[in-house]
């Protein structure tokens, strides 16, 4: 009995330390005061000026930008290489994901910095420039998230729709993608959130006049950071809990059905 309860207590205290901080902020984005320990009273007005801040909305736009497409495209590269791995023999295997690895155990500020200085000698540091760092940082999350669902996968159902008169394109829709279609989903998701709140590799890449939320943010701090800006994180936590809770949902309902059938 006391065991369960010390174990119910360590998961209401790790789980407390997990989200207070984000409770915390959500409460602030509707306090009518400016102070970060003064109760003003309730109100929806941050979240207007939010949307008619020029610099908060500009930055919005950008790392919205950079998220997106750096996800799509490190998904589609991310998948593509899994393939090429799990065709591989196993001392290949090894070696490759040794190699995927690194880039994840690598300090942030210790890529940002070299990828920095490979920028700089061949372009100028702008949009493009960190559009291609979040999209190189992305790709290891995405093999890891695919490669485990390819090596769950029954190849001989592949192989037995080919036998069947069907063409490798439309097998591997039909039959593969399914299989991994869930790995690939979780390695976007992890692509979205580690680009969305990047800072490091961001603030090193980024030329002048780019912004995101995390490096106006930094800017920020030496001021204040504005109550806008707790208005904003907060509707990014519950877009992205959304989209986690809806992916989550969807392979249930669909588990329940081919179990009913």
């Amino acid at each position: 009995m006391l065991k369960k309860i010390a174990s119910r207590f360590y998961m209401f205290l790790m789980f407390a330390f997990l989200y207070l901080p984000i409770i915390v902020l959500i409460v602030l984005s509707f306090n009518d005061s400016r102070s970060k320990v003064k109760w003003g009273g309730f109100t929806f007005r941050w979240y207007t000026n939010c949307f008619r801040d020029e610099n908060i909305m500009s930055a919005f736009a950008t790392t919205l930008q950079v998220t997106l497409l750096s996800s799509v495209i490190a998904t589609i590269i991310g998948t593509l290489a899994a393939f090429g791995i799990a065709a591989m023999k196993k001392r290949n295997q090894t070696i490759f994901l040794g190699a995927t690895n690194i880039p994840l155990l690598n300090a942030d500020i210790v890529t940002g910095i070299s990828m920095m200085l490979l920028f700089v000698k061949f372009m100028d540091l702008g949009f493009v420039t960190v559009l291609i760092a979040h999209i190189t940082f992305s790709i290891p999350y995405v093999i890891l998230n695919v490669l485990p669902k390819l090596k769950q996968i029954n190849h001989s159902t592949y192989e037995a729709a080919l036998d069947l008169g069907a063409s490798p394109l439309y097998a591997f829709f039909k039959v593969t993608w399914p299989e991994i279609l869930p790995g690939v989903f979780s390695g976007f998701m992890m692509a979205v959130t580690m680009s969305l709140d990047d800072f490091s590799i961001t603030y090193f890449t980024k030329g002048a006049g780019v912004n995101t939320l995390s490096t106006m943010l930094y800017t920020e701090l030496r001021k204040g950071i504005k109550p806008e800006l707790y208005a904003l994180s907060t509707i990014l936590f519950f877009a992205v809990l959304l989209i986690l809770l809806a992916g989550n949902i969807s392979p249930g309902k669909k588990q329940r059905k081919q179990a009913a059938k």
